[in-house]
């Protein structure tokens, strides 16, 4: 039986993923490419949609490529490339613009979101356009399924509709894509504010466990993270967020049931219980830490993977490129 092609990509925008990201989604990409044809690449493209120092996106682009392989991702057994390094993305990207109607693309949540916030006049056209050059990413690679969060739903149904149009219009050209919507899993909080999402764009990083970040550093988030009233460790998300967000963490990295935390942390205060959550987090990270800084010192061996994840990644992408422009009658 052929196995299944799952493609995902992940943003560069911030120096380190978080606990939040490696649980919610790089954990599950591990695990998906044990059974799977799987394409993973780092979304630089889709980066530019705001401004960016050029220094910093590539210092952050393979930062994103070093924390992958560092977390599991193993370019063995997937294809994992940078966007920017395959330009079919773009090429598709195009077609899908004008196959796209300006209704469907103004509906967009993340569109109109961030453009109220801004102003359209200070927003780019490329965040309007996004969508369709994530619908060629997905199409380009013939993918069947795609993992996302259920806040990406939107895009994945624009994609099939796009893809379906295209196949209506011009004939059988792109496999409709199924969204894969990932395990809810473990839900991080933030370790300042525990009834918010652990987050990147949080007020404050007091509250965001970083891969990036020194064992040291990430001991002292913890150690001084919120609790709650009281002294019980027991799990209740209404009325002890901070210390159920704390057994979620510890559970979801020691593999211990919350009934047997509970168990083990009876009759014992918070100080006992922050410092062994900081010690099964430091001590997990830390070699991930150890691998992904060890892959950036040697920045040309990191590069010549993303470049070889590049070349397997344009034979599918030049195949269905072909086939797309074929069946609309562009000369070739």
């Amino acid at each position: 039986m052929t196995c299944k092609r799952v493609l995902s990509g992940i943003q560069p925008t911030a120096d380190s993923f978080h606990l939040g990201n490696y649980l919610g989604a790089v954990k599950q990409w591990v695990q998906l490419q044990e059974d799977h044809d799987v394409f993973f690449f780092i979304a630089d493209l889709h980066a530019l949609t705001i401004e960016t120092d050029p220094a910093l996106l590539r210092k952050r682009s393979l930062l994103s490529a070093a924390q992958l392989i560092a977390s599991g991702v193993d370019p063995q057994k997937c294809t994992l490339f940078l966007q920017s390094h395959v330009s079919q993305h773009n090429q598709l990207g195009w077609i899908m613009e004008c196959l796209a109607g300006f209704g469907e693309a103004s509906r967009m949540t993340q569109f109109k979101d961030k453009s109220q916030k801004t102003g359209t006049d200070r927003t780019a056209v490329g965040l309007f356009t996004y969508p369709m050059l994530q619908a060629a990413d997905i199409l380009l690679y013939q993918a069947d399924r795609v993992p996302v969060g259920e806040d990406q739903r939107q895009h994945i149904e624009l994609t099939r509709d796009l893809a379906g149009r295209f196949n209506s219009r011009y004939g059988q050209t792109f496999q409709i894509p199924e969204p894969h919507i990932l395990k809810s899993g473990a839900k991080i909080n933030d370790l300042q504010d525990p009834t918010s999402k652990m987050s990147k764009s949080a007020a404050s990083m007091q509250g965001v466990i970083e891969i990036m970040d020194t064992a040291e550093i990430n001991a002292k988030k913890i150690k001084s993270s919120m609790t709650d009233a009281g002294r019980e460790i027991r799990f209740d998300q209404t009325e002890k967020p901070g210390i159920s967000n704390l057994m979620t963490i510890h559970s979801a990295l020691s593999g211990s049931s919350i009934a047997d935390i509970e168990k083990e942390f009876e009759n014992k205060g918070y100080g006992d219980f922050k410092g062994a959550v900081a010690e099964i987090v430091v001590e997990y990270l830390r070699p991930i830490r150890a691998k992904a800084v060890e892959l950036l010192e040697d920045e040309t061996a990191l590069v010549k993977i993303l470049h070889e994840g590049a070349e397997k990644a344009r034979v599918v992408a030049e195949k269905t490129l072909a086939l797309t422009y074929k069946n609309l009658g562009l000369v070739q």
